[in-house]
């Protein structure tokens, strides 16, 4: 092994000193040798002035490290049972300058290993970034299957899968270039925020298109690009008006993943990197009779043998997963997060990772999935929330599943019976209050994980639009699942495989392009026009982004709620029956004021006294006062 001449070293800097040569360390004057280093990088200017690097390389934990630059103190060497690993303490000193400091390893008095580590400069305003809110939408992509903008990555020397586009659960080869191509295609149709599937490397040796079995926090996976593409579409979608969420895994990775091999310390895996499958009892971090037993089953668990439970309990792993999330916001210059199986991880980690992230930007959102139908567990988790325990969480936005549900429900079952249909969703709103601030919560008709909406509601083109409808006027930040613009559907199965089908002119030679129109059917291009014309309406409809919201008991399958702020007013109508309904205003008369007449926003058409509800729909009405 080569060794670092210190001398040299030295030399060079008292010529730095001098002026005669530049404060760059010589290529030559450095073996870089380390195996691995992350953070990849750290800023100056940080509120935290804290970072902990995990430094990988053989043996490394046998040396002394050293860093001799007035820019930055190493307050601490934690060393773990594992030679191979050193964590490193460090503090960036205020008003301290970007650039590169070195790095020495000293062994017996000799540097055996050298790195020369970057702190970069921060973007203006970086802190005070702009988040998603209630003026989005967000347009969720599962990237493997949204558009192959460069075929030559497709497959790579560097991951075990392959490309088979004719293996519904393989790889088919949609990248950060194909989301690239078509943001003008998604700006068009008024979305205004992206969220993909996680990008980040997913070595395993087969089902890897998902992306939620993480082989390398730091890494995009080259069959979607590279780090450099992954911040270029951040940069083009900003340059374009749109923002980008990026979907964070806390919970586990992939047993591929390159520590899984030499891991730092036994308890770096839940149940000592031996399977233990979750119980799924989500519940128990709000039940007061739950067990110890159901609670280390359920956090510990595992989701599949191949996804190992981090410990977030270990305080290193914990500085890892925090800094990653950092690190990819200030990267990639990103505006959002949405947080994967949000309740199984620890939830003290939970607590400080949140804290942690407002901490350096405040007006930051962030969306964590809780995958339960009761409102009561779903705002346990929100910002803000006084909960029994006394838990304090610093998550901004929940995934409204509870909503979601009461959609479905209530566009599919007969108002007739008691409590049944549109009924669904009043009562789903009368449980606002539980949480802090329901207006931050993402509503959503499907993702990923479950059949299309077109499939849940039977195909009905009726109750698809009526469903995007609500979507787009209820309270909160909608979301809206690629494909759902042509009601894309799972008719063979509810396989991830079939939900998450390719997007149609995606891939060269396809005969069917949502993008260029070519080969839609008349009710793909009809559901297209419907939901961008309602898109674009929603841009400038203030009243639905953050106003007030009055709802009106469903009654005879008639349910009709009110959206206004002091500029605009907004009558909501919806209508299950299979006749049209003449409407009598009568009744909404404490929202409705001294109106002078109500103005469908879609079809122009205006009413005074009454109006005519059409059957299986809906109107949205402006208020003219």
């Amino acid at each position: 092994m080569k060794t670092f001449d210190i001398k040299r070293y030295f030399i060079r800097l008292f010529f730095c000193w001098l002026g005669f040569v530049t404060p760059t360390v010589a290529q030559e004057d450095l073996q870089s040798e380390i195996n691995r280093i992350e953070p990849l990088n750290w800023w100056v200017g940080m509120k935290n002035p804290h970072v902990q690097l995990m430094v990988y390389e053989k043996n490394i934990g046998e040396t002394l490290p050293q860093i001799n630059d007035a820019r930055v103190e190493l307050r601490k060497v934690n060393r773990v049972s594992n030679p191979n690993y050193l964590f490193l303490d460090l503090i960036i000193k205020p008003n301290a300058k970007a650039g590169h400091f070195l790095i020495q390893f000293f062994k017996a008095g000799k540097a055996v290993f050298t790195y020369n580590y970057e702190l970069k400069q921060r973007k203006k305003n970086a802190a005070q970034r702009k988040s998603f809110d209630n003026s989005d939408v967000i347009y969720l992509i599962t990237p493997d299957r949204f558009a192959d903008g460069d075929p030559a990555n497709d497959n790579s020397p560097l991951t075990l899968e392959k490309a088979n586009r004719a293996d519904k659960d393989g790889r088919h080869g949609g990248d950060i270039q194909g989301v690239i191509d078509h943001l003008d295609y998604i700006k068009d149709m008024g979305f205004t925020t992206i969220w993909n599937m996680p990008l980040t490397e997913n070595n395993q040796q087969k089902f890897t298109y998902h992306g939620y079995a993480i082989s390398d926090f730091y890494k995009i996976d080259p069959r979607y690009g590279t780090n450099e593409q992954f911040r270029e579409l951040s940069d083009k979608a900003h340059q374009k008006g749109l923002k980008l969420i990026m979907d964070v895994v806390l919970n586990h990775c992939g047993d591929a993943h390159w520590w899984m091999k030499d891991l730092p310390s036994q308890d770096w895996i839940n149940f000592g990197g031996e399977f233990s499958a979750t119980n799924h009892k989500r519940e128990i971090h709000q039940d007061i009779h739950a067990s110890e037993f159901d609670a280390q089953h359920h956090t510990d668990g595992w989701f599949v043998p191949s996804m190992p439970d981090l410990n977030q309990r270990n305080e290193m792993m914990a500085n890892y997963l925090i800094q990653n999330t950092l690190w990819w916001i200030e990267y990639a210059n990103l505006d959002g997060l949405r947080i994967d199986t949000y309740p199984y991880s620890d939830k003290k980690f939970l607590a400080a990772w949140s804290k942690s992230i407002l901490n350096e930007y405040p007006n930051l959102n962030m969306v964590g999935e809780e995958w339960s139908l009761k409102p009561s567990i779903v705002s346990y988790w929100q910002k803000n929330k006084q909960n029994y325990d006394g838990y304090v969480s610093y998550l901004p936005s929940l995934m409204d599943f509870p909503l979601q549900n009461a959609i479905v429900e209530a566009l599919n079952e007969d108002d007739k019976i008691y409590n049944k249909g549109l009924a669904k969703l009043y009562q789903t709103l009368a449980e606002d209050f539980l949480y802090a601030k329901p207006d931050n919560l993402v509503v959503f008709l499907d993702n990923h994980d479950m059949s299309r909406f077109n499939t849940q509601i039977n195909e009905n083109p009726a109750l698809l639009k009526m469903g995007l409808a609500y979507l787009l006027t209820t309270r909160g930040i909608p979301q809206v699942y690629y494909g759902t613009e042509i009601g894309m559907t799972n008719p063979k199965s509810d396989t991830h495989g079939e939900i998450r089908g390719d997007f149609a002119g995606g891939w060269s030679g396809d005969t069917k392009n949502v993008f260029t129109e070519t080969n839609l059917t008349k009710l793909e291009k009809e559901y297209k026009d419907f939901l961008q014309k309602l898109l674009q309406w929603r841009k400038t409809a203030t009243a639905v982004h953050s106003g007030k919201l009055v709802q009106f008991a469903p009654d005879n399958g008639i349910y009709a709620y009110c959206r206004y702020d002091k500029k605009q007013k907004f009558l909501v109508l919806f209508n299950k029956n299979k006749t049209n309904v003449d409407i009598k205003l009568d009744k909404y008369q404490e929202v409705l004021g001294q109106a002078k007449a109500l103005k469908d926003v879609l079809t122009n058409e205006t009413f005074q006294k009454s109006l005519t509800l059409p059957s299986v729909g809906f109107r949205i009405v402006e208020v003219l006062e």
